[in-house]
């Protein structure tokens, strides 16, 4: 019996769904046992080798691939690029969450594109100000996109980006993603959510991860949202790494092990003060290396 390649687009509870990646054809395959017993489970985005059956309803996963890259939430594997789909309101999205995410994606060596959705609902001058600010600030270092399902505005330069790549639509809930993905590509039919008017939040509509395919080329794994991050797996020194802008400064701190916080001397913090490193990524970067050194004091 000859194997198969394809990629896992969804994962059940004792299944896995692949889509072929000659035929494009999706089938179910079950694990085997030894899978189990190894506690080994494939995740969305693993490319497999499988087997179907004699009557090729059903196949058995055979092989998982290794993965060149695995990002923790949303669990999904060997992506090309994050997605970062956030908004300036409905919901209003706090920038530490922006950059949490940012910090998963690098360690990840992941591209990132940022969305910036939603932007018809911007009707005051303060929020168009804060738009603007937000391109200001992350238009220099990462692709940014004004989109809106509404006016419809960019989106061909979106899927100049998702074309022909696995990538991951992240972000938090309520800020349009499945509702961005059904504009992109109708034959989707995500189902939509809204914003809870007492929360002031979006509510969950994607409850699990799940790849999809794109009628123009590509996969993207629409995912549920969430409105915290635990950024697993990553040490304090390794943050600066994680902020591109502070490269080109890194390096040049009166102490070689500069954390860039408390230090004097430090050529971060001078860049901060001329204006040519962001005051609010600074200020996130600090309170992230904080979190993780908490967390590492709390663990010993």
């Amino acid at each position: 019996m000859s194997w198969r390649k394809g990629i896992v687009v969804r994962f059940h509870s004792d299944m896995v769904t692949v889509q072929d990646l000659e035929s494009n054809q999706k089938i179910n395959c079950f694990l085997p046992g030894r899978f189990k017993l190894q506690k080994i489970r494939p995740i969305v985005g693993d490319y497999v080798e499988y087997s179907k059956d004699q009557q090729n309803a059903y196949g058995r996963i055979e092989n998982i691939l290794e993965r060149k890259n695995e990002l923790y939430r949303p669990r999904v594997a060997n992506l090309d690029q994050l997605v970062l789909v956030t908004s300036i309101k409905e919901p209003r999205v706090d920038l530490i969450v922006v950059d949490k995410i940012i910090v998963l994606a690098e360690k990840e060596k992941l591209d990132v594109v940022i969305v910036l959705n939603k932007t018809d609902l911007l009707g005051s001058d303060e929020e168009k100000r804060e738009m603007e600010r937000f391109i200001e600030i992350y238009g220099k270092i990462y692709p940014v996109i004004p989109t809106s399902k509404i006016t419809k505005n960019n989106l061909d330069i979106l899927k100049s980006y998702l074309k022909n790549k696995v990538s991951t639509f992240a972000g938090p809930s309520g800020v349009g993603k499945s509702s961005l993905l059904n504009v992109l590509d109708p034959k989707l039919k995500l189902r939509e959510g809204e914003i809870s008017k007492k929360l002031g939040r979006g509510k969950h509509t994607t409850t699990y991860a799940e790849l999809l395919y794109f009628d123009f080329g590509g996969y993207i794994v629409d995912t549920p949202g969430f409105s915290s991050l635990e950024l697993r797996g990553i040490k304090k020194d390794e943050v600066r790494r994680y902020f591109r802008e502070f490269l080109e400064f890194d390096g040049f701190c009166q102490f070689s092990n500069c954390s860039h916080t408390v230090e004097p001397g430090c050529a971060i913090k001078e860049a901060v003060e001329n204006g040519q490193i962001s005051l609010s990524r600074y200020t996130n970067y600090c309170q992230i290396y904080e979190e993780i050194e908490d967390s590492s004091l709390k663990l010993q």
